[in-house]
Order: C-alpha cells, then sequence, then structure tokens
C-alpha cells in the first residue's frame, strides 16, 4: 500500500489518492440469501384447521370410549393429541416483519436465511430469528482532535449516512456492525484529517477547508471500503465540524487575517496603478498639461498615495506656481 501520508505542499488529486489507499479487507465468508418458508397468514388457517381436525379426532375417541371400549378409540385419542401439538408447534414459526426490518434465521447455530418480505411469514419453527434493521440511520461522531498535514491541532467531527446491505455479513461477519460502523467511520475521518493540511497556505494544495467536496467524496470512499466487509453501505457522509483546536485558534485567525489584507492591498494597488496609467494617457491625450518626467513622478506618487491610503487624503493648496 502506498505511503498515506501526502506532502503537505503539494498538490494531489483527492480521488485517485482514495483509490489507491482503500484499506483491504478481508472477504466475507457468507452473503444474504432468502430464507424457505410460506406466506403467514395461509399457513395460519390452515394451522387452525388442523387443530380443529385433531380436536374432532380427541371428541370421536372419547365418545367412542364411553359406548364401545377399545384399541380404537384410545388411538383415534393419541392420534388427535399428536396432531394438535404438532400444530401448535408449527405455529412457532409465525413471525411478523415489519417494513423497514429482517429477520436473520440460524438453525442450530447454521444460517438459514433472511425473511425481508413484510407481514406475517412461516419459517421452520426451530429456528432462531435475529430482528435486523434495514432502515436509514445517522451516525454522528464525536468532535475528534488530531493534527493535520502541517502538524497543527485541529477538531473535526463528521456525520455518516448509512444502511444495512446484507443481513447475513452484518450479523456473522463483525460482532456488533452498529460499534464497527462508528469505529471504522472516526479512524477513516482521523486519517484523512492527517493527510492534508487545515488551509493551504499557499493557495495551491489540496486542504481540508479549501477542498471541501473532494475531501467529502474521498472520506466517503474510504468509509465504505472499511465498512463494506460488514455488509453495510454508506449513503452520504459529511463533515459537520472544522476549526483549529483552541490553543492556536487565535494565532491562526491573525494569520488569517494577515493573509486577507495582503490578498486586499494586492488588489488596491493593482488596481490604483491602472488608475494612474489612464490618468496619465488621458492628461497627455487631451493636452491638459504639460508634465515632465520629475512632475510625472510627484504626480504618481501623489495618486498612489490617495488611492492606495487607508484614511481620507489631507489636500495640501498650493499658492504659488507649478514648480514652487
Amino acid at each position: 500500500m502506498p505511503d498515506s501520508q501526502s506532502e503537505p505542499g503539494r498538490s494531489i488529486d483527492p480521488a485517485a489518492e482514495a483509490a489507491a489507499e482503500v484499506p483491504e479487507m478481508p472477504a466475507p465468508r457468507v452473503r444474504e440469501r432468502r430464507a424457505v418458508g410460506m406466506p403467514g397468514l395461509p399457513f395460519l388457517l390452515i394451522a387452525l384447521l388442523v387443530v380443529l381436525g385433531g380436536v374432532a379426532l380427541i371428541v370421536i375417541g372419547a365418545v367412542r370410549a364411553k359406548d364401545h371400549p377399545g384399541a380404537l378409540p384410545t388411538t383415534l385419542i393419541i392420534v388427535g393429541v399428536l396432531i394438535v401439538a404438532i400444530a401448535f408447534i408449527t405455529l412457532f414459526g409465525l413471525t411478523q416483519v415489519a417494513p423497514g426490518q429482517a429477520r436473520v434465521c440460524q438453525l442450530f447455530g447454521r444460517y438459514q436465511g433472511t425473511i425481508r418480505q413484510d407481514g406475517l411469514r412461516w419459517v421452520n419453527p426451530f429456528t432462531s430469528r435475529r430482528k435486523i434493521s434495514t432502515r436509514l440511520r445517522n451516525h454522528e461522531t464525536a468532535v475528534l482532535k488530531v493534527n493535520d498535514a502541517y502538524g497543527n491541532p485541529i477538531e473535526l467531527a463528521a456525520v455518516v449516512v448509512w444502511q444495512v446491505r446484507d443481513t447475513a455479513q452484518a450479523v456473522f461477519e463483525v460482532d456488533d456492525f452498529v460499534e464497527f460502523v462508528s469505529i471504522q467511520t472516526d479512524t477513516a475521518v482521523r486519517h484523512i484529517a492527517t493527510k492534508y493540511p487545515y488551509d493551504a497556505h499557499d493557495g495551491v494544495a489540496v486542504s481540508l477547508r479549501g477542498n471541501a467536496e473532494d475531501i467529502t467524496e474521498q472520506l466517503s470512499t474510504e468509509i465504505t471500503a472499511r465498512v463494506e466487509s460488514a455488509g453495510v453501505t454508506i449513503i452520504e457522509s459529511r463533515f459537520t465540524h472544522l476549526a483549529y483546536a483552541p490553543e492556536i485558534a487565535s494565532a491562526m485567525l491573525q494569520r488569517q487575517q494577515a493573509g486577507a489584507i495582503v490578498s486586499a492591498r494586492q488588489i488596491i494597488v493593482d488596481g490604483a496603478v491602472g488608475m494612474v496609467e489612464a490618468a496619465l494617457t488621458r492628461i497627455a491625450e487631451q493636452g491638459i498639461v504639460e508634465l515632465d518626467e520629475e512632475r510625472k513622478a510627484s504626480m504618481v506618487s501623489n495618486l498612489l498615495v490617495v488611492l492606495c491610503g487607508d484614511r481620507a487624503a489631507q489636500p495640501v493648496l498650493n499658492t504659488g506656481t507649478l514648480y514652487q
């Protein structure tokens, strides 16, 4: 696997980086399949009819035993009791499945299949049926404190929307798939945070704040790869909190403010130079006044002071000639 620690000043492609650093998880040993069974309502009606038949045999046997004692009435009673007992045992195979839920069936520890169809279903009554929710779930990480690629302590948190895709893998591949998703999400968030700086000071390198969409895509790719063996699908992942740690937040704020001031000054200077150039060109074209090099330099200096100053200029009245 390639080195996961990127150079802070190097611009990279997050999609290519994510594809190259996806962790390899073990291949699943079991996959979901449909449990053998039948609709529950028809079976319930059949079972009730069988119970009524068994009760009828018991009644017939009891009546005949009073009038004609012998082996036949006793046999009818025994058969009726067995039929009723077997019918009641089979009724334990009825299972209610709500929308957005599934039942993972096991028979003596062996996986038999999964019931996903909602409603009343019947399966082998000797199977154990574990309830698994297949609804969408949210997992929000706690605010994690890590060091970014520049070594600056930062705080970040993320929210992940996920869903169980394969119930067999969720039950048999990991001990607790909910806790597994939680831990793997925290691990992926920490890994992404240590690979990139919070902010690219050179304006070129990939950063957590400046390339939020690319970083989010890479985060989703990594979390998906980490939880795939647990039969979980990642729907979406987003950073919900991203900031410098409190101990350096004020210093980094001053740095950001200084950078903003420098950028603003650069724009002001570029605009002022253009305005001065336009003013000198128009004065020369219209012949308003003839300026030598010394006066042009003085005019340029005065205009730049007026245009680039952060406060209003104080006018100076010249009561003499142009040169005095």
